[in-house]
């Protein structure tokens, strides 16, 4: 191989292979465990992988259809991943939604019945343009999908607003360098098939430059609820959730669990645990508490007229309470007298 091929291969190559260690990086090692970092880290896993095919495609013609067929299949998933991670980071969700998984499934299993069924191998003429073009145009949707997600931070970006943060700057930049890669491939016959893989490379080492010279701020970047921590809600999506939240603690019978907490039911209704406590002191002025106490003494009070022949102690059992004293003071706080002269009262 002349010096100049080399050289080439070696920038070339440089990205995917620091590109895959970095993901393996956000994938199993960060220290914030918020999905964000997962989805960042298996976006950066596929697109190594891509720009790693190209790369060797380029330097050996020869290179086996199973090495070109796996390139491809990953880049299916390189759109999916980058808009799962925008969703994770912009919509501060901390746990995987059904519907990402519904996305997915859909795209991995078509990826394995197609692969199955119709090889790279034996079916060039159906790979070329069919179902790379297939493969580039779900790239470009996801993209698509990214974009109108970020229009908001994008907006106030090109106004120079101080409103940007750093973290919005980082998610712009991981969009922006991935249409670059996916423009560099998809018009690659315009420059070089190589362009792509040397784009990646380019920007991969952008991002790392920008890491090092924003490393104070890295624990926002990569711990995305701190930066709703002081985020409200607004009226109409927390009269949404709340509606949701009743719906879960009604059909769920939540408050039954003794050991219930918060977190458990923050995760019920996709929230962060900082976000489901907000929602309750905002919106209806009590702490977690305070909430399931409520619906343990409605639960209580149905019992106590419905049947006479319950112990309270029971009674405090079933409906969520650790013990009696505990039962005692929750209901006379919230009804304003004891259980025994509540049931005395109505009978």
């Amino acid at each position: 191989m002349e010096i100049s091929k080399e050289l080439l291969f070696f920038f070339s190559a440089l990205g995917a292979f620091n590109g895959v260690i970095l993901s393996l990086y956000f994938l199993f090692f960060v220290k914030s465990r918020h999905i964000s970092n997962k989805f960042l880290g298996a976006f950066l896993l596929m697109i190594s992988i891509r720009t790693g095919k190209s790369v060797f495609f380029y330097f050996n013609p020869d290179l086996s259809f199973h090495y070109l067929q796996f390139g491809l299949t990953a880049c299916l998933f390189i759109g999916p991943f980058l808009y799962f991670y925008i969703m994770s980071v912009k919509g501060a969700h901390n746990s995987i939604k059904k519907e990402w998984i519904y996305h997915f499934t859909f795209l991995l299993i078509t990826a394995l019945v197609v692969g199955f069924l119709y090889p790279f191998k034996t079916n060039i003429d159906l790979w070329r343009p069919y179902f790379i073009d297939a493969i580039y145009y779900v790239w470009l949707v996801y993209t698509l999908l990214s974009l109108y997600k970020l229009l908001p931070a994008l907006k106030e970006a090109l106004k120079g607003r101080s409103k940007v943060t750093s973290s919005d700057v980082w998610v712009l930049s991981i969009f922006f360098g991935n249409f670059a890669v996916w423009a560099s491939y998809k018009f690659s016959y315009f420059t070089s098939y190589i362009t792509g893989a040397l784009t990646f490379s380019f920007l991969f080492y952008l991002m790392i430059l920008f890491l090092f010279f924003n490393r104070k701020k890295s624990k926002i970047i990569f711990n995305p609820t701190e930066k709703y921590a002081d985020k409200k809600f607004e009226s109409s999506e927390a009269e949404a959730l709340i509606e949701v939240l009743k719906n879960v603690m009604s059909e769920e019978s939540l408050y039954k669990n003794p050991n219930l907490k918060s977190s458990d039911v923050a995760k019920k209704i996709q929230l962060t645990t900082h976000q489901f406590s907000q929602l309750l002191n905002d919106n209806l002025g009590k702490n977690f508490a305070s909430f399931v106490n409520e619906y343990r003494i409605e639960e209580a009070k149905k019992k106590l007229l419905s049947n006479s022949s319950f112990t309270l102690e029971a009674i405090a059992y079933e409906c969520g309470f650790n013990s009696k004293s505990t039962f005692y003071t929750a209901f006379k706080k919230i009804v304003g007298i004891t259980p025994s002269q509540f049931r005395s009262s109505n009978l």
